[in-house]
């Protein structure tokens, strides 16, 4: 029986040991001097983690055990939070200039933001917005703003939100410089308070351009895999345009007679316009290959001469309670996120941690393989139960005849 016991306690464990999670990349985290730290995830660690970054991992080992530390992952996508502030229009006037509309603010709050809409389609106009305590005395904020709206059969296209440093009159006077009535349905005044996403530019290792069918292609390979969320086309334009436009990515690739064909899902869908050149913002998307589509319909191809593509920038501050060689290791497609108590206590995190240095990456893939080859074979395993029942069996047996 004792033979039994050991055999079962051996597979047992064995098979423990082989479920125990891999993973295929390590760099060494130096310079720990303190209980909190920062640690900017770079390039090689966003491109071979999972897309959610659900396998990475801090490892501390010691002469006797292994170590985790526990982190918070911080993605600078900014956050968004738009108050609207309560108004009510004094008077609406018109003279050769335009047309005036006058607001009131019944509190003190401040506002950078006025959103415009018009029942009316197809107009190019400039505005003005002043402000004013007494009515008497006015302030200018913006000058010959521009609006617009474009709708045709290839284009549906508005800028009619108004933006602008905070400023805090008691009265806002609006002027929209055209000769006719613009049809102002709607205004609404706004605090925009929003926390500016923070990114990290990523390198463009390839862009090919062509025309084909009334169309711009643009092809971008960046040569590693990493979370998108920005994207601005440079181009060498000195005349208005507006183009509808469409972002896509490579989500998987098939093997065909003709060779390597891609499949790509949408990733963006606007207007590229000459009025707004900010760039475009999508939500985080692990991606290497992007496809840009620019409808030139009957207008002559714009000259694009480069791409801007950013990130959200992805940080980890990490606790260390013990004394530890630490490493960050990723790579583990198999790994779920982990769960640690420290989320819960995101106040306390001091936001003065020193940065850490990662060493050198370290690839562990041969060292994987060598320790699976044998417990992830079937045949192996198969052998093992099947030992198992002999001996089962042998011992049952014997036990019989000594009956």
């Amino acid at each position: 029986m004792k033979l039994l016991v050991f055999i079962g306690c051996w597979f047992a464990c064995s098979f423990a040991f082989g479920q125990l999670p891999k993973y295929e990349h390590r760099q060494e985290l130096k310079n720990i001097t303190e209980q909190w730290h920062k640690i900017p995830l770079p390039l090689s660690v966003l491109d071979h983690s999972n897309p959610d970054l659900s396998d990475i991992r801090i490892y501390g080992l010691t002469e006797k055990d292994t170590l985790e530390a526990p982190y918070v992952l911080n993605i600078g996508s900014g956050k968004h939070t738009k108050q609207k502030v309560d108004f009510k229009l004094l008077n609406t006037v018109s003279n050769a200039k335009g047309f005036y509309y006058t607001y009131e603010i019944p509190t003190t709050e401040s506002i950078n933001e006025l959103e415009l809409e018009f029942d009316t389609d197809n107009f190019n106009w400039m505005v003005d917005l002043e402000g004013s305590q007494n009515q008497n005395d006015w302030f200018r904020i913006l000058e010959d703003y521009r609006i617009l709206s474009i709708k045709t059969s290839q284009t549906d296209y508005q800028h009619t939100t108004l933006t602008f440093p905070s400023s805090q009159y008691k009265y806002y006077r609006l002027l929209v410089k055209s000769h006719k009535s613009p049809k102002l349905t709607r205004a609404q005044l706004n605090l925009d308070s929003s926390l500016k996403a923070v990114y990290d530019s990523y390198p463009v290792t390839f862009m090919n351009i062509d025309q084909k069918d009334k169309k711009t292609i643009i092809d971008i390979d960046l040569n590693q895999s990493l979370p998108l969320s920005f994207l601005r086309l440079n181009l060498k334009e000195t005349v208005d345009y507006y183009r509808p436009v469409t972002v896509k990515y490579v989500q998987d690739s098939i093997q065909t007679e003709k060779g390597l064909k891609y499949r790509y899902k949408e990733l963006y869908r606007g207007t590229l316009t000459s009025i707004d050149t900010t760039g475009f913002k999508f939500n985080s998307t692990k991606a290497q290959k992007l496809r840009v589509i620019i409808e030139n319909n009957d207008n002559r191809p714009l000259q694009v001469e480069g791409a801007d593509i950013k990130g959200y920038r992805h940080e980890l501050v990490a606790r260390f309670d013990d004394k530890a060689k630490y490493y960050l290791a990723y790579g583990n497609k198999k790994a779920r996120a982990p769960k640690y108590d420290i989320i819960n206590i995101a106040s306390q995190i001091p936001d003065d941690a020193p940065l850490l240095a990662l060493g050198k990456v370290e690839h562990t893939t041969k060292a994987k393989k060598t320790n699976r080859a044998l417990l992830e074979n079937k045949l192996w395993l198969w052998l093992v139960m099947g030992s198992v029942i002999v001996v089962l069996g042998w011992f049952t047996l014997r036990m019989m005849a000594k009956r």
